[in-house]
């Protein structure tokens, strides 16, 4: 089995090489990654300058380029056979609710899918990220399941990892996005020059954290896994849409 290793954080990030060192158990690991952190990266893609790489190992190849672009190389090119595996992580932090829509981390695993392999988005739900071998090791665990099982072709799996010793995890949970309150205001300064320059705030507060959601399993000790649709159609929608539509077409 090959498996393909990307990530957020950066090729030098503790969290990957943790990841590609545990995955290696399960067969072969290709690690393409960003050649620094691209946190909130989402879905961003390198239109106007030539990717470069520099290729650290055999089996490690770093990219002056986003996540998605990352993961887009490698299937394109890199690659003689396509993995069986995408996987992106681990990150430093966890993507919960409302953070998948910014998360590099969820968008690497994202264009796995786009480019038609089964893909997971894990992170280490902490800012101390003290235990990323117990991340790697649930992700192990989920990896081998779904050799068994499969995955739907249109979706992904988010999993976040409480930062707890292996032992002390409570268990797994299937969940639901939550969702944050607004972002905190952004922050104004001065440069040295006098220029105003400005910082983004801190997140919004937890909005729907109950029972459920990602926000609540992680808080409680459970290793949350949500499942994310990549068709993101509202269905429930159309309906309505296409009736408003012929009211202005009669008008």
């Amino acid at each position: 089995m090959t498996l393909l290793v990307s990530n957020d954080d950066g090729i030098h990030a503790p969290g990957i090489q943790v990841l590609a060192q545990h995955l290696s158990k399960l067969g072969e690991v290709l690690v393409v990654a960003p050649d620094r952190n691209c946190s909130g990266a989402s879905s961003s893609l390198t239109l106007e300058n030539p990717l470069r790489i520099n290729r650290l190992a055999e089996n490690q190849v770093l990219v002056k380029g986003t996540p998605t672009d990352c993961v887009h190389l490698a299937l394109n090119q890199l690659v003689a056979d396509l993995p069986e595996f995408v996987i992106a992580g681990i990150n430093a932090g966890a993507n919960l609710g409302d953070d998948v829509l910014y998360s590099g981390t969820v968008a690497a695993a994202m264009e796995g899918r786009n480019l038609g392999l089964p893909a997971i988005a894990v992170s280490l739900a902490s800012k101390q990220c003290l235990h990323y071998d117990t991340a790697a090791r649930v992700t192990v665990d989920i990896v081998g399941q779904l050799r068994r099982q499969g995955l739907p072709s249109n979706q992904i799996l988010n999993v976040n990892v409480p930062d707890l010793p292996f032992e002390q995890l409570k268990g797994i949970r299937v969940t639901r996005l939550g969702a944050r309150h607004r972002a905190e205001k952004m922050i104004k300064e001065l440069d040295p020059r006098g220029q105003e320059v400005f910082w983004l705030g801190p997140p919004g507060e937890k909005q729907d954290a109950g029972e459920g959601t990602d926000f609540d399993a992680v808080a409680k000790g459970y290793v949350s896994i949500t499942p994310i649709s990549i068709d993101m159609t509202a269905y429930s929608l159309m309906s309505s849409l296409e009736e408003w539509l012929q009211h202005w077409e009669n008008d």
